[in-house]
């Protein structure tokens, strides 16, 4: 359903029907890992600029930060009364949108 290359061109994240957030390898097309923690369809993804984290937010109405070295969940955002459809990362990384 979406996906978003890292600043550096080398993974690509993804999310979508699976509730997933998965990251790949560009040069290999093999998944790194694989983000639990959505309980509904993911509508978006994107790194941040300096391609430590990646947000995702989902149907479930939650928008989840993660490391995305280790695929740790850092944070979660709560507060939407519906869906996540869009997410975004300001330019310096402080601040995320949905």
């Amino acid at each position: 359903v979406c996906v978003c290359f890292s600043p550096d061109g080398k993974r690509v994240v993804s999310g979508g029907d699976d509730k997933l957030v998965t990251v790949w390898d560009v040069e290999t097309g093999a998944q790194v890992r694989a983000l639990r923690g959505h309980t509904e369809i993911v509508h978006s993804v994107r790194f941040s600029p300096d391609g430590l984290r990646i947000v995702s937010g989902s149907a479930d109405g939650l928008v989840k930060i993660w490391d995305a070295a280790i695929g740790a969940e850092v944070s979660v955002l709560r507060g939407h009364s519906g869906k996540v459809h869009s997410v975004g990362i300001s330019p310096d990384g402080k601040r995320v949108v949905s």
